[in-house]
């Protein structure tokens, strides 16, 4: 299962990111081999529509769950009809590799 995990930044020590859209960086992990990738987030500074151009992108990834802090309306409904599970946590001192700790 691929997993997107919003991030400050580009390591496994940055930290993790409450903000869907507006995150600057995602964590790829491929939960069956534990391989990560770091991708920038392009629409961190859109006008508007960030979430759901983000929300299409995770999609284009192939990830089937993606951890952030909040997600807004629009891209809720958009990943909720694109099946893609979304899991909120509010702990902004956490890791990206806290979380990738605690989903082993």
């Amino acid at each position: 299962m691929k997993t997107i995990i919003t991030a400050e930044g580009n390591t496994l020590q940055a930290k993790f990111d409450l903000r869907f859209g507006r995150a600057s960086w995602f964590c790829l992990l491929d939960e069956i081999n534990g391989k990560t990738e770091f991708i920038e987030n392009d629409f961190k500074e859109s006008q508007s529509g960030a979430g759901t151009r983000v929300a299409q992108k995770i999609a284009d990834f192939g990830a089937e769950k993606v951890i952030s802090g909040d997600f807004g309306p629009k891209a809720k409904d958009l990943l909720d009809a694109l099946n893609i599970q979304m899991v909120i946590l509010q702990d902004d001192t956490l890791t990206v590799d806290d979380i990738i700790q605690k989903l082993k």
